[in-house]
């Protein structure tokens, strides 16, 4: 007797105009999967002033000289600096409820005799829109938390929102997630027929893990490009404790060297923390280009 393929989890789906559609419900739905479908997170009239916000931004994209990205995707950055309607995805309550609940961190320390407790909230790690064009290639299987050089017990350091502006499906490149990949070892290697693709309504959106794997599909359409909007977000310690950009701006590191630059924090972190319209700050600010500079 042929034994029938074992069936893949699938991305549960709760819809925001059911009462059930809970913070806590869908919290635990990620605690178990590693991500959720949230449908409806935000009206029709927000995801058409974000479409019309970033279409200039993706028509004038640079393309992705370290091949992570496709040719054929284009992307915009900086949303909160360009786009008031990307200003109020980021603020989305459900969201923010959901991030504050999973990545806030509370540590209790002693300050000489007295033992005091902080918690530190979540912080923007970068937003981007991504316009995959017909033919786009599917990216490789990562985790987002691979950027701070995460190991198990630090886990998750990141959470991400991607809504999306059109219909997105397997076929135009709807991102694809393997569910439960946030509770693996580091061993454990991904594969691409563990995925499933997250099929998105406009409006609606795929909140996750960064430590899930996931990827962005292949567009096989010939007439259809698939673009969606992401807010990531990670834990608000993970910065510097006196703010270097605005201690030392651009404008007064230019005149330092390079090594100084870098200390204060312009350069890229590999594989990808700290980039800037997805290129190195070195070379865009201060034209350095030496052997520490990074394509992206």
């Amino acid at each position: 007797m042929t034994e029938s393929p074992p069936v893949k989890p699938q991305l549960q789906r709760m819809s925001t105009k059911d009462p059930a559609t809970t913070c806590e419900a869908l919290v635990a739905i990620i605690e178990r999967d590693g991500g959720v479908i949230v449908e409806d997170l935000i009206p029709p009239a927000l995801v058409a002033q974000i479409k019309s916000d970033l279409a200039p931004h993706f028509d004038t994209d640079k393309v992705d000289k370290s091949g992570f990205f496709p040719s054929t995707t284009q992307r915009a950055t900086g949303l909160l600096a360009i786009s008031n309607a990307c200003v109020e995805l980021a603020l989305n309550p459900l969201y923010n409820a959901i991030a504050n609940k999973m990545i806030s961190s509370t540590y209790t320390f002693w300050n000489a005799q007295v033992q005091e407790t902080v918690t530190s909230k979540p912080q923007i790690s970068s937003t981007v829109g991504f316009r995959v064009n017909p033919g786009g290639k599917q990216q490789g299987l990562h985790r987002d938390d691979s950027d701070y050089h995460t190991r198990n017990s630090d886990m998750p350091v990141m959470i991400g929102c991607v809504t999306s502006l059109t219909k997105t499906t397997k076929e135009n490149g709807a991102t694809i997630v393997i569910p439960g990949s946030h509770l693996w070892g580091p061993d454990r290697c991904p594969y691409d027929e563990e995925a499933i693709p997250a099929e998105l309504e406009p409006g609606s959106a795929l909140i996750f893990l960064g430590n899930t794997y996931h990827a962005g599909g292949g567009n096989i359409t010939t007439d259809q490009a698939r673009e969606t909007v992401g807010i990531f977000l990670c834990k608000g310690f993970y910065r510097q404790a006196e703010n270097q950009y605005l201690m030392v701006p651009p404008e007064k590191a230019k005149r330092l060297s390079p090594r100084a630059q870098r200390l204060l924090g312009y350069g890229v972190s590999l594989p990808s923390l700290g980039f800037m319209e997805y290129q190195d700050p070195m070379r865009v600010l201060f034209g350095v280009e030496d052997e520490e500079t990074v394509n992206m």
